[in-house]
This record gives C-alpha cells, sequence and structure tokens, in this order.
C-alpha cells in the first residue's frame, strides 16, 4: 500500500477506496464529545423565529423569509427528479436563516467564504437519486481542497502557510445534517496531490443528529428533529468559530 500510486480523482468522484487508500478514517462522537459541552437547550432557540423553529408549511402567519424556508424544506425532504438542487437550495436558504453569511455554491457543495477567497465550512448534499455517491468521502476531499486553496491564498497574500487545518464540513441527506471536523495536515494534502498512501492516519470526526423517534429517515421537516437539529446548528457554529480561528486571514488583509 505505502508504494501504490493512484491516479488523481475529482472529489465529486471519491468514495470509499480513497478514504482507505489515503488512510482516512471517520469516527462517529457523541455532542458531549464532538463540541465539547452538553447540546444547547431548547430555550436556546428562542432568539429565533418561532414558526422556524416549529412551524410547518400549514402554519398560519408565516413570515414571507419563513414561508420560502418551509417550502424550500419541503421539497429537500423528498426531491423527485428534475429537482436535484432542491437540497441544495434549502441547505442554502437554512444557513442564511442561522446567519451563516458570504455563502457560494458549486453544483454539489456550499461553501462559507472569508474575505478574498478562504474557506470557512464545506457542505456537501446527498442526493439518494443519485445513487452512487458517497457525501462522506465527497465532503472529506472537498476539506482537504479546502485546505489546499486557503494556503495558496495565504501564499499570494504574504501570510504563512500552514501545517495543518481543522476543516468544519456538514453533509446534508435529504434534510438531515451530519457533521463532520476535518483535520487536513500537509502531509495528506501531498499524499492526495500525489496519490501516495500517507504514513500517518487522518481520523475525521462526525457528530449525527438522531432522531428521538428513532425513525432513521425523520428530517427536519418533522418540528421535533428539527429543534433538535437547530440545537446541533447552534453547537456547531461555536466549535467551528475555534478551528476557524486558527486559519482565517487577518481583517484588512484579505
Amino acid at each position: 500500500m505505502a508504494n501504490m500510486i493512484r491516479s488523481p480523482k475529482s472529489g465529486s468522484d471519491w468514495n470509499l477506496n480513497e478514504l482507505q487508500a489515503y488512510n482516512i478514517t471517520v469516527s462517529t462522537e457523541s455532542p458531549d464529545i464532538f463540541y465539547g459541552m452538553p447540546l444547547p437547550t431548547t430555550e436556546s432557540l428562542s432568539s429565533l423565529d418561532a414558526h422556524i423553529v416549529s412551524g410547518t408549511l400549514n402554519t398560519q402567519g408565516l413570515s414571507d423569509e419563513t414561508y420560502r424556508l418551509m417550502q424550500y424544506m419541503d421539497l429537500a425532504s423528498k426531491p423527485s427528479a428534475g429537482q436535484d438542487s432542491a437540497i441544495l437550495e434549502f441547505t442554502k436558504e437554512f444557513l442564511r436563516v442561522l446567519g451563516f453569511e458570504n455563502l457560494k455554491s458549486a453544483s454539489t457543495d456550499i461553501s462559507l467564504i472569508q474575505g478574498f477567497a478562504t474557506v470557512l465550512l464545506v457542505v456537501q448534499d446527498d442526493n439518494a437519486i443519485i445513487t452512487d455517491r458517497n457525501p462522506e468521502a465527497q465532503v472529506i476531499a472537498e476539506a482537504i481542497a479546502a485546505f489546499q486553496l486557503n494556503n495558496s491564498t495565504r501564499g499570494q497574500l504574504g501570510q504563512p502557510l500552514l501545517d495543518s487545518m481543522v476543516i468544519p464540513c456538514i453533509t446534508m441527506t435529504y434534510t438531515r445534517p451530519i457533521f463532520y471536523l476535518v483535520p487536513v495536515t500537509q502531509e495528506l494534502s501531498q499524499a492526495v496531490a500525489f496519490g501516495l498512501f500517507p504514513p500517518n492516519p487522518t481520523v475525521v470526526k462526525r457528530c449525527v443528529a438522531s432522531p428521538k423517534s428513532g425513525r432513521i429517515f425523520d428530517g427536519m421537516e418533522t418540528p421535533d428533529f428539527r429543534q433538535l437539529a437547530l440545537r446541533h446548528f447552534i453547537a456547531f457554529r461555536t466549535v467551528a468559530e475555534t478551528h476557524w480561528s486558527a486559519f482565517m486571514i487577518p481583517a484588512g488583509i484579505a
């Protein structure tokens, strides 16, 4: 394995084979461990529009913004052929409502960009219509690409290159989020660039928002699960900010 050379592969084509080839494993952690603190309580959602927290498309008195969000959520919960962008559009709208600014999107993912071109957050959607995709492997590939872009930007702006960055990531399966912290090092980045097996393993941390009902197909269209997911997003934003601070380019330079 150590002497094996692989042909470079687009991140959108990554699957479990690429994770194994580049010595990457994924470890599921409880919210307490992943976030370093218990999940926020439901009281932490009081600053949000109450209809966003517990409303549905049929709730009376929705604001135009909340009604639009509910429409996106309804489409994303059951996308059909010809609507394969529904998950992407819902995720963008949902993150904006939660205060994630400067979102930019490509064909299958979303990035949160700071200043000139520093990638802070990568989001990958999982559309079950496309059955051969592996969103977990793909979002890890996107995190590695974000590390490379961030260091390239730092070099162009005269900032020191970093040996490692932890890139916060999210995958969305319909309207169900999974949260990741992807540690990317120069060693891993170079191994991927040259198709080599890195000697040191990379362990990606994962936290799953698990429905209280135990039904794995519940998503944010279900108000109870939405409240749980919102608490995860609040905790994730706090953790993500601690990692962003380590590689964000100082204001006035970016």
